[in-house]
């Protein structure tokens, strides 16, 4: 026998299987887009945003004339309620049927500027009233309802979201079915020419809103994809300068090595703490060189080979340039200054980056010609690589653009700066300044080849 005890459990749990049906879902997911779209908060100050003046057009108009630009929106609201108005009056003066079917459609049309879903209710309620005051008029919108009632909808579909569109429809296909029905007088209903107008309006602005999503959510990516990209090509040019370097610093950590272990039979009857101290400085050498290896092991491309040459410096420049000529660049170069050897890392960056700057000279101004100037100053070195306009026909390039990227990663490594800017003539230059600590000054030279 059931009671009333059993039976409770029972209900709930038969309400709880309802709420996981994916029907009872749509319907309630449903309800609740129709509640915020169009009940919650509906008569909202939400004021119509000044248009935009940096367009393609606006922004060539003279600044006062740009400034009335801005409220061409608002201009095409007031017009529009001004039409509704003509198709209201019909000479009878401004009785309670202009009142009815002219002044509060209008009023419907302008309130969109501050309150728009208000004013699509406005719209909806004072249909009724028009079509009673204008007894010779359509059923169930007046000629001046109907433009009215179809320009809310289209404004607050611009204004807001598709779903509220498609809610406004319905909504009105509700009104305008009850109203054949139940309110009829023998008129003949309109409400079919308004349901197609009004789908065909507010496709185009759903279309709209889709397409304006569409570009925004493109632009968005492409913004997303053009940060990754740039981040990838920034670690990609410095895990290429510590391949580069790890050949430096291990050149330098062997001789350490070597030298602490040959240092000890160099000296006749060392003390045993000097010995010591040598096969300790060797250890740390080995070590360091271990961990070194282990480090290029990370960031080595799985094609990476390493190279059989010593790595370059810039007494290695002249080759560089006879390759560039007999590639059809011509180029010429000048050292100023006291020359005098610098650090290893400082030269394989420098050699670098004139290699660069040469390689995109090449590639974007065909026919041109180039000069790399190299300064021997008491605080670093300086260079500067110039290259004329080009002079033959500049096709796309096939680079993948990470040249600068890798000279401004060379440069900002060694605490220098750097600037790749065009020139006034149309050509291209690229200074960078990168520090050394002083040394005694060798012998000044000043040689132009």
């Amino acid at each position: 026998m059931l009671t009333t005890a059993s039976v409770l459990p029972l209900t709930v749990l038969y309400v709880t299987e309802m709420n996981r049906t994916p029907e009872y879902r749509l319907a309630a997911g449903a309800l609740s887009g129709l509640r915020e779209d169009l009940f919650h908060d509906a008569f909202a100050y939400r004021p119509l945003p000044r248009r935009r003046t940096d367009g393609p057009l606006t922004r060539r108009l003279p600044g006062r004339i740009r400034d009335y630009a801005a409220w061409t929106p608002h201009a095409a609201v007031v017009a529009l309620a001004l039409f509704t108005l003509l198709l209201a009056y019909g000479g009878e003066g401004l009785g309670p049927a202009f009142v009815a079917t002219g002044l509060i459609p209008a009023a419907a049309v302008v309130m969109t500027l501050l309150r728009p879903v208000g004013a699509w209710w406005l719209s909806l309620a004072s249909t009724p009233f028009g079509v009673v005051a204008d007894y010779a008029g359509d059923w169930p919108w007046t000629p001046s309802g109907f433009v009215s009632h179809l320009a809310v909808m289209t404004l607050v579909a611009l204004r807001t979201r598709p779903r509220t569109a498609a809610w406004m429809w319905v909504l009105t296909a509700a009104y305008g079915l009850f109203a054949g029905v139940v309110l009829s007088g023998g008129y003949m209903s309109n409400t079919p020419e308004m349901l197609f107008v009004a789908a065909l309006v507010l496709l185009v602005v759903t279309v709209r809103h889709v397409r304006r999503e569409a570009k925004e959510e493109v632009a968005a990516q492409q913004t997303v994809t053009a940060v990754e990209r740039d981040k990838r090509t920034l670690l990609e040019e410095r895990t290429t300068i510590a391949r580069e370097l790890h050949d430096v610093v291990a050149h330098h950590m062997s001789v350490v090595a070597i030298q602490a272990e040959a240092a000890p039979y160099r000296v006749e009857n060392p003390p045993p703490e000097l010995e010591r101290a040598f096969v300790t400085i060797r250890e740390n050498a080995v070590a360091a060189l271990t961990e070194l290896r282990r480090i290029l092991g990370v960031v080595r491309a799985e094609d990476y080979q390493a190279p059989d040459a010593p790595q370059p410096v810039l007494g290695d420049l002249d080759s560089l340039l006879d390759n560039v000529r007999d590639a059809g660049l011509e180029a010429e170069k000048t050292i100023t200054g006291a020359v005098r050897p610098l650090p290893q890392g400082v030269e394989l960056s420098a050699y670098r980056i004139v290699q660069e700057a040469l390689s995109n000279a090449l590639r974007h101004a065909p026919g041109a010609s180039a000069k790399v100037e190299i300064s021997y100053v008491l605080g670093g070195l300086g260079l500067r690589i110039v290259n004329t306009p080009p002079r033959g026909l500049v096709k796309p390039s096939p680079g993948a653009g990470h040249g600068i990227t890798g000279m401004r990663e060379r440069v900002t490594m060694l605490n220098g700066e750097i600037t790749a800017e065009p020139t006034e003539e149309g050509g291209y230059e690229v200074t960078a300044f990168i520090p050394v600590a002083a040394a005694e000054p060798a012998t000044a030279s000043e040689e132009t080849s």
